[in-house]
């Protein structure tokens, strides 16, 4: 599988994000990927913490979801990125991811389950928490299992992906500068492959807000490419066979004692 993960500075102006994400994926290194992943947020930024999020929201069928089907289809690839979907509480819309097919239909959405209440921020209150339940979708022979941002800190949620077959978890974000903060973030993706000796393709935000340093890992945690905290993507071959021999080696997933129930 070729995967590239794009990451860019996202703002509170639809439009402007995606003249962004039309520039940046007709980039001719991005040509022959079998999956795109764009950030958390990606159809509108956050904003203040004071900024309603329930008026930006749009539906699975809206324009935003409807632009980037075409460019999926257009670019024959998958494409996954996050949006504000409306919920049944107008004020708190769900923090969505949308896989978009190359056949520019909607292959899956996710719903963040875990919610950012935390380093004195509290996401709940803008946002709708979604259901607790694995969201996985095959893709040029490999099982891409998706999260968002604050699930890393969730071991639990990589590992019920991988048990529903997941050999690649996507994880789009918007992680929050910080003290520490890019450790951690490098720290979760690493350590989220090796216990689950699964692929992890992270694509973050970046500017003055967030952190970047979007990046692959393989299935040993060895970072395979990393972005710095500027706009660009990188691009990255996965290969099932590295998941197989990796697992053979170190089975750890068979070696376990404890299993987590859905």
């Amino acid at each position: 599988m070729r995967v590239a993960v794009v990451q860019f500075s996202a703002t509170t102006d639809v439009a402007r994000n995606l003249a962004a994400i039309e520039r940046l994926t007709a980039e001719r290194a991005l040509v022959g990927c079998d999956l795109v992943v764009l950030p958390e947020a990606t159809m509108h930024d956050f904003g203040p913490p004071d900024l309603p999020l329930g008026q930006v929201a749009q539906d699975l069928d809206g324009p935003f979801v409807e632009k980037l089907s075409r460019l999926a289809r257009s670019l024959s690839t998958t494409m996954v990125a996050g949006m504000f979907e409306r919920s049944g509480d107008p004020e708190r819309p769900f923090n969505t991811l949308v896989a978009m097919g190359p056949d520019g239909g909607l292959r899956a959405s996710y719903r963040k389950i875990h919610l950012f209440d935390s380093f004195g921020y509290r996401e709940s209150e803008r946002l709708s928490p979604g259901e607790p339940a694995p969201v996985v979708l095959p893709i040029a022979g490999m099982t891409a299992g998706l999260m968002t941002c604050y699930d890393l800190r969730f071991p639990e949620l990589g590992r019920l992906l991988t048990d529903t077959g997941a050999d690649v978890l996507v994880v789009p974000a918007a992680w929050v500068r910080g003290e520490h903060k890019v450790e951690q973030w490098s720290t979760l993706l690493r350590a989220r492959a090796i216990e689950n000796t699964a692929y992890v393709a992270a694509a973050a935000q970046c500017g003055r807000t967030y952190a970047g340093h979007s990046l692959v890992a393989d299935p040993m945690g060895l970072v395979v490419s990393e972005l710095a905290d500027e706009e660009g993507s990188a691009v990255v071959e996965l290969d099932p066979k590295r998941v197989d021999q990796v697992r053979r080696t170190n089975p750890s997933l068979q070696n376990r004692r404890l299993r987590v129930v859905p």
